[in-house]
């Protein structure tokens, strides 16, 4: 398969994948066309690959990271609100979105690492020992990133809204 043909079959799963894992959809857009121009000039060697999709995947997870380290401000981006498909709707829509919008600020606020293990465990559906291979780290890393994140996403939920408090005085 060719480049061009690969990227009219993947390019919108790769596209989810990196809007996933960065959280913000422009900047996903930043992150593969980054990967997929270093990739279009070593096609050869990765279409010869067992899943080049699979590769793909880490060169886009291994940009992410690396780009939040270039990244000198600690700018947290906003909740897109195209990203509830998998959502069910419930009883109070209001609802939904602000339970939305508690994971996206509360992913938005792990440190990259824990946030890529989330998306590579819950988005992409990989083993622990998947994951390590991905980023390039022990299992027990990889396990330890996934409890710190998930720890740190239910407090981050059980935090007390602003909002809320002044409202009521």
């Amino acid at each position: 398969m060719g480049f061009e043909e690969f990227l009219a079959a993947r390019l919108p799963a790769l596209l989810r994948f990196a809007t996933a894992l960065t959280g913000d959809p422009h900047r996903a857009e930043d992150v593969v066309q980054d990967v997929l121009i270093r990739a279009q000039r070593r096609w050869r060697r990765i279409r010869a690959m067992d899943a080049p999709e699979a590769y793909l995947k880490r060169m886009i997870t291994n940009e992410y990271l690396s780009w939040r380290r270039r990244r000198s401000s600690r700018e947290v981006p906003a909740a897109d609100r195209t990203l509830d498909a998998a959502i069910e709707p419930q009883d109070d829509p209001a609802r939904r979105f602000d339970e939305r919008d508690a994971i996206w600020s509360g992913l938005a606020a792990l440190p990259p690492r824990q946030r890529a293990v989330l998306a590579l465990r819950y988005y992409e559906g990989l083993t622990t020992a998947e994951i390590s291979g991905v980023l390039g780290c022990s299992e027990a890393t990889v396990r330890s990133h996934e409890s710190r994140a998930l720890s740190g996403l239910r407090l981050e939920h059980r935090r007390p809204d602003p909002r809320r408090d002044s409202a009521k005085s």
